[in-house]
């Protein structure tokens, strides 16, 4: 059986850890207009938080990890 081909859309916007955690590459409603968002909620969407669950084994499968 051949190998599958990796989603490029998802190894675009998706890195796979050594550890096999899925790590988004940034986080949704981080680019602009972040005068309206407190300094806690900023603080936050510095950092994006891994995916975990099915969704994470999704990811994982289509971007040939």
């Amino acid at each position: 059986m051949p190998k599958m081909k990796t989603r490029k859309s998802v190894a675009k916007r998706f890195k796979v850890s050594k550890t096999g955690k899925v790590i988004p590459y940034g986080s949704a409603n981080s680019s602009h207009i972040m005068s309206k968002k407190d300094s806690k909620r900023r603080r936050r969407l510095r950092h994006p938080t891994p995916i975990v669950g099915a969704q994470a084994k999704t990811m994982r499968r289509l971007s040939g990890k």
